[in-house]
């Protein structure tokens, strides 16, 4: 068992639903996902990104989640050895019609993208209640 202090950044493997033109790694980035009864709430792990580089689309039932990150630059100077890869994000999900498109809420900070998806009313528990004739 790993501890849990320890992060790996898993690769995307093979060829993706969207071919990428740029020959650099892409990177499956880790997910907390919470649902409440008014939204579904996504914690996404993508450090080296800022809000100027992140793209969140939904088209159709699909929710992407893709980000650019900047190779660092040492002035000259240059990498000998590196144990963190750089790389860029990409993650696709499945969402369902629960969700109100228009109302999504996305903010990044210290490399880590919380989407707020709120859920549509008409699909919010309601309690019925049951009377007795």
């Amino acid at each position: 068992m790993k501890n849990m202090t320890e992060y790996e950044k898993n690769p995307v493997q093979g060829p993706s639903a969207a071919e990428h033109t740029k020959s650099r790694r892409v990177y499956i980035p880790r997910v907390d996902i919470i649902d409440t009864k008014a939204a579904v709430v996504l914690y996404a792990d993508m450090p080296g990104v800022d809000e100027g580089s992140v793209d969140v689309t939904i088209e159709k039932n699909v929710l992407n989640i893709s980000g650019t990150v900047k190779p660092p630059e040492f002035q000259g100077m240059s990498i000998a050895y590196a144990e963190y890869g750089v790389g860029d994000y990409d993650r696709s999900f499945t969402i369902s019609d629960d969700i109100d498109r228009g109302n999504v809420e996305a903010l990044v900070r210290n490399g880590v993208l919380k989407l707020v998806l709120h859920k549509a009313p008409e699909a919010a528990v309601r309690k019925i209640t049951v009377r007795a004739q």
